[in-house]
Order: structure tokens, then sequence, then C-alpha cells
């Protein structure tokens, strides 16, 4: 009988308030791809975390290859052999590749064998890394396997992977899950955490899903559909987003024209000749792994950076000039990528939050007095039209969950009856059903004749949701595709970095005739 690589029981810890691991039990086999399952503060990050030293559990058992072990640090876990890959990588831009691989490793090695080792293993696993190249120089995919690589240096037999493809081009995807396979095949154990519920069906043996910090259920994924597993996370069924079948109008009602914009950043991105509109009714939508360019369009877009007159304009009217108030005046509303600091402040009450950005349009000032009785009343109102789980106005924003705090920010931008949404990864990191319901709330939106733009990493996203959308690279946008006549390959070479298709590949040309439905 083989013995299982991991076995974890009755794992408890406890944070002041809140049980964040309730009497978990989890089992890895050798050589199996195991999912982790569950919407934000089920518990998944504690539990990597205690399994990879970062934390000690306050009780219960974890056994490693039949024997029972303590993992006080990640470096006990190393020494056993367990890796992870984080979500958000540990890198330096300014150094290379191999004094950044060099900085994560226990064992020292003179530069010339490590760079050998490093070359070795990449092109050992398909992950292809040249060691003297600095970091700022990559896409983020090559950031990533290096990260991968120095785990790999290490011969890990059992690796973490916490959201690994939430910043690949499906091409790096399927490389990145020929590269799991291969490593399972030879016998390592992957544990692995993801939001995106197809890649699990296509990947892992087997899956445990958590909730409120307990384990709900283990289930084969390749007997499981997707939207199983989500009900199983969230506890409940829950309504897809419909689409109605209606025609766009064509008229512009956003427009950018020719945007150049240099860097603010040392390693930013500059913007080279961007342009689209976005029509009447319309969902419109731009992919595009991150780092290339995102953060510096949605600046110019939203106001917080300026540009010139005309590189902007919203129903006829260039607003390249003005702030964000300004433009919220002009019917343009925002969705920050950041929940926590740009879209609302975590000690601030949610009425308070309802005010940071609706104060004009919603009147909750007068004279330059706060009026906070209509500031509660529009804060109740988000809650109750969007079913956001908070005990009231006066509960914190840091009170609520990141589904939440995330469905009060789009109701409180949509409530302000906008001409123009932008959002930016309006799902980021909520559950199944808060992102359905937010999905609705746009669809719904755009049915109402406002122009959408949605900004995401997530392709699944912008192909649900689209009517059309294009791909920016390099601070560069491609031209236009109506979504339903693109593929999910087209869209991943456009975001690999090839900046036109070919011409037989549909194109959008600024009227779109796509419907919803």
């Amino acid at each position: 009988m083989t013995v299982a690589r991991l076995v974890l029981s009755g794992i408890k810890k406890a944070y002041p308030g809140a049980l964040a691991n309730d009497d978990v039990a989890l089992t890895v086999g050798q050589g199996e791809i195991h999912a982790l399952l569950g919407e934000n503060g089920a518990g998944k990050s504690t539990l990597v975390k205690i399994i990879y030293g970062v934390l000690a559990p306050d009780a219960g058992e974890i056994a490693w290859e039949g024997r029972p072990v303590t993992i006080p640090s990640p470096h006990a876990a190393r020494t056993l052999g367990i890796g992870m890959v984080f979500q958000h990588f540990s890198l330096f831009d300014a150094l290379t590749v191999l004094e950044n691989v060099a900085l994560g490793l226990d064992a020292k090695l003179d530069r010339r064998t490590l760079a050998e080792r490093i070359t070795k293993v990449s092109q050992a696993y398909g992950l292809p890394l040249d060691p003297h190249r600095e970091v700022h120089e990559l896409s983020v995919g090559e950031r990533q396997r290096i990260e991968i690589v120095r785990c790999l240096l290490q011969s890990p037999r059992l690796l973490i992977m916490d959201e690994p493809t939430s910043v690949l081009t499906p091409q790096e995807v399927e490389r990145l899950f020929s590269t799991l396979r291969q490593l399972a095949k030879e016998g390592v154990s992957i544990l692995y955490i993801s939001h995106k519920l197809h890649e699990i069906e296509a990947l892992c043996d087997a899956a445990t899903i958590m909730r409120g910090g307990k384990v709900v259920a283990h289930c084969d994924p390749r007997t499981e559909t997707a939207r199983s597993m989500a009900e199983l996370m969230v506890g409940s069924s829950f309504a897809a987003p419909e689409k109605p079948t209606r025609r766009l109008k064509r008229a512009p009602r956003f427009s950018v024209n020719a945007l150049d914009l240099p860097t603010a950043e040392v390693f930013g991105t500059a913007l080279r000749e961007i342009s689209f509109d976005v029509q009447v009714g319309e969902i419109f939508g731009i992919a595009g792994v991150a780092g290339n360019g995102q953060s510096e369009l949605l600046a110019a877009l939203s106001g917080e950076r300026l540009t010139e007159p005309g590189f902007v304009v919203i129903d006829g009217q260039k607003v390249g000039r003005l702030g964000p108030r300004a433009r919220r005046m002009h019917g343009l509303a925002y969705i920050p990528e950041e929940r926590n600091g740009h879209a609302a402040v975590p000690d601030l009450t949610l009425a308070g939050n309802a005010l940071l950005s609706a104060f004009d349009r919603r009147g909750l000032l007068s004279s330059g007095v706060i009026r906070h009785a209509r500031a509660s009343a529009f804060a109740q109102e988000i809650i109750d039209r969007f079913s956001v789980r908070a005990t009231g106005p006066t509960a914190r924003a840091s009170a609520l969950s990141g589904g939440n705090l995330q469905k009060f920010v789009v109701g409180r931008e949509i409530l302000q009856a906008p001409n123009v949404l932008i959002a930016a990864q309006p799902t980021w990191g909520v559950d199944a059903g808060a992102a359905a319901a937010i999905h609705q709330a746009l669809i719904d939106l755009a049915g109402h004749g406002v122009a959408v733009l949605v900004v995401s990493q997530d392709l699944d996203e912008l192909m649900a949701l689209t009517d059309r959308m294009a791909v920016l690279n390099g601070g560069r946008l491609s031209r236009p595709l109506v979504t339903a006549e693109a593929t999910v390959e087209q869209i991943g070479l456009l975001m690999g970095g090839l900046h036109d298709l070919p011409d037989e590949v549909p194109q959008g040309d600024g009227q779109p005739e796509t419907t919803h439905g």
C-alpha cells in the first residue's frame, strides 16, 4: 500500500474573532494533482501557510510520508521537500534571473554552477529561462517560470501552486499544465489552488472543498462540472447571468483617440497610439496579462492622470484635462482593481465609503457639509439592492468579506446612474455567486444604454460578458474583435505579443452588429 505524501488531521487555527481553520483534514497522495477550493475567507490561505511553515497550527497533526512532523518555518518545509509558488511573485526587477534564484535558495552555489542548473532544469520541464536576463525585461509568464524553477532546483516532493494561471496567456497555461503533468508522472505531488474551475476539471485528480474554515466536500473534478463545484464552494445554487437579446446602437459614448502616454514609473509601460470607442449599450473588454499598461491606461481614463484634451471623450465632450471629480460630473463611474485603499477605505464605515465617490452625483454634500442621513440612506440602498452582507451603513468596510465589499463598490458606482462605467477586474478574488451577481449588474447596466468598459485578466469573464474586445500588450492595443467570433487561441496570441491577427480573423469595425443573447 502506498503511503500518502501529506496527511493533515484536526488542523485548527484561530485569530481574534475568527476560526480560520476548524478541524481540517486533507490527504494528498504521491504523484497526485490535488485541488484545494473555496471562496475568499474559506481558510485555504491559512491552511497552505501552515503546510509551508509560515504559520503554526493551534491544534492538529501533520504527517509527512507516514511520519508525524512539525513544520516551524519555510526552511523546514523546504528541507522536508515542500515547495511553494505564491500568487504574488517575490522578485527584484533590477536583478537578473540568476540573482533572484540565488536569493531564494537555501544551498549556496557558485554563479556558473547555478546558471548551468537553471538552464538544465528549465529546459527539462519546458520552462526556458536565460539566467543572465534582468527580471524587468521579462513577461509575467517568464517571471512565474523563475518562481517554479527556483522550487524545482530544490527537488520538491510536494509543490503548492497558489492561483498560478491568473497572469498567464492561454498558451502559457497549457505549457504550465504540461509541466505539472510531467512532474506528477515523476511522483511529485501538487496542491493546486485556483478559482478557475474549468482548469480544475482539466488538470486535477481530486479536490477538497472548504467553506467557512471547514472541509465541506471531497470530489473527483473529472466527474463534476464547474457549476456543481461552485455550488459546493458557496453552499447554495445561484443564477447564471442572463444576457437579453438586443441590438446595439451605433453611437459611440466613450472614445479614446490615439492616446500616447510616457510611463511615470521606472519599470512601467508607456502607452502608444491607444484608440477605441465604446458604443451606447455596449460592453467592451480589454484583455491582457498584468503589467502591459493596464494601470497606466486606467489612470488616464479615470482622470487620475491627465492627458491632452482630445485623448479621452465622453458623450462628445473632451475630458482629457479634467480630473476624476470633473469626469464623474460628465457621467463617468469607475470601479478600481484594488478594493482596499483605492476603491474603499477599510477603516471608514460603509456610509463613509458611499460618500467617497458619490457626494456630487447623489447630493451627499450641502455647501461643503456632509449630509450624514442621506449618505447612510444611500449606503443602505446599496446594501439592499446588491445583497451586501453587512450589519448596516455603520459597519466598517474592513468587516466585510472581499466579495461583499466588491458588491458594495460595484453598487455604489452603478447607483450613481453613470453614462460610462469603467470596471477594472470587477470579480477579482470573489466567489462564484458574487461574480455572477456582479456580471448580471453590468449586463443590466448596458441594457439601459450605459457604455461599459471592462479591463480584466480573466479571459473567461471577458468572453462571457463583452460584445467586442481588444488586447493590451506592451502598451499597444490590438484592433477590436467581435467577441462571439473570436477564439481563445486568437486572443491568447495577441496577449502573447502578436499585435495584430491575420486578415481572415473577424475584426470589430467600431460598428458592432452583435446581440446579447
